[in-house]
Order: C-alpha cells, then structure tokens, then sequence
C-alpha cells in the first residue's frame, strides 16, 4: 500500500485530509518544522497542507529554507493552499493580497492535469485564502477562477502539483482529486 506524507502547518482541516487519503493509503501526518528531505523521500507522496498565515505578511524566509527539498526530491508532492503558494515561493512567485474568497467558487481547467482526471473541465472547489501568487518559474498554469489565477498548476517536468483551493473540504469532486494525488504516488 502506498504510503503519503500529510504535512501539518497548522491548517485545521487536517482531519479532513487524513479521513480521504485513508481510504487510499497509508500515512502518517508531521508538523512542518519537522519534515527533512529524508523523511519526504522515505514516502511514496506528499500533501503540505494550508497554513493560518499570510505570506504577504510573514518571514517566508524559514518556511522556504525548512521547505528546500520540495526543489529536489523526485516523489509526487501536492501543495493546498498555504502548500501551493510555498512550492510556488521556492520556484520564485510572488505573492498578493486579493479579496477574500471563502465559499464554494467555480473553476476552470484549460490545460490536460493527471491531478485533475475524471473532473469536468469546469467544476466547484471550497476556497479559503486572501492571497495568491503568481505562476512560478518552470510551472504550468493549469486551471484558474474569476477569483483568483493561479487555482491549479504543476511543474513542467517534476511532480509538484498546487491547487490555491481546498480539496479536502469540497466533497465529491475534492476526493476525486486527492484519489488522482494518491494513484500519481
């Protein structure tokens, strides 16, 4: 059985992480200080979770230097929310203050995503967040919202995956996409 990292930074929607993945695999949930390249690489997938912090207003430079091995490791990681916009912070983004968008919003795929198979090319996720960031050095721009632009990217050649929403709490068509995260694993 596949075996998946879930990375704990404080959101409080772990559990709801963890009751998905469990359906699909084995894993084991660390806080994010806690997390080296090795213990990432002993894996078969990692999922970083939101964080209650904004990057436009907090030092980033521990979180990017604690994160280093998101830039080297070779297992599938899949960032939410805070995630995306840490993985997006180490390839170079910026980060914005934008409205608050916290309700179910509309989003639209307009570029082939593994994490986004079985999903219509326009379908609702749960958002939660006041920031974005723009689209990072060797990323792809996947799927975006009239909220926000960057809701879905991946790299162009490693398996890092971000999604600005969240999945965990969107029902249905959230676990579709945690299934998907576990079977790129």
């Amino acid at each position: 059985m596949k075996r998946i990292l879930i990375i704990d930074c404080g959101s409080s929607k772990i559990p709801l992480i963890e009751e998905i993945i469990f359906e699909y695999a084995d894993y084991e949930t660390m806080p994010f200080f806690e997390v080296t390249q090795e213990i990432a690489d002993s894996f078969d997938g990692i999922i970083i979770s939101g964080a209650p912090i904004l990057i436009t207003e907090e030092d980033m430079e521990p979180y990017l230097a604690q994160a280093s091995w998101i830039k080297t490791t070779n297992k599938p990681v899949l960032g939410i929310c805070f995630g995306h916009q840490l993985i997006g912070l180490c390839y170079e983004a910026f980060g914005a203050r934008m409205k608050d968008c916290r309700s179910m919003n509309e989003i639209e795929q307009f570029v082939d995503c593994p994490l986004l198979n079985r999903l219509p090319d326009v379908f609702d996720m749960q958002e939660d967040h006041c920031e974005s960031i723009s689209i990072p050095q060797e990323f792809e721009l996947v799927a975006n919202s009239d909220e926000c632009i960057n809701e879905v990217m991946q790299h162009e050649t490693r398996p890092l995956y971000g999604v600005q929403f969240h999945p965990e709490s969107s029902g249905n068509y959230g676990q579709i996409l945690l299934e998907n995260f576990v079977e790129l694993c």
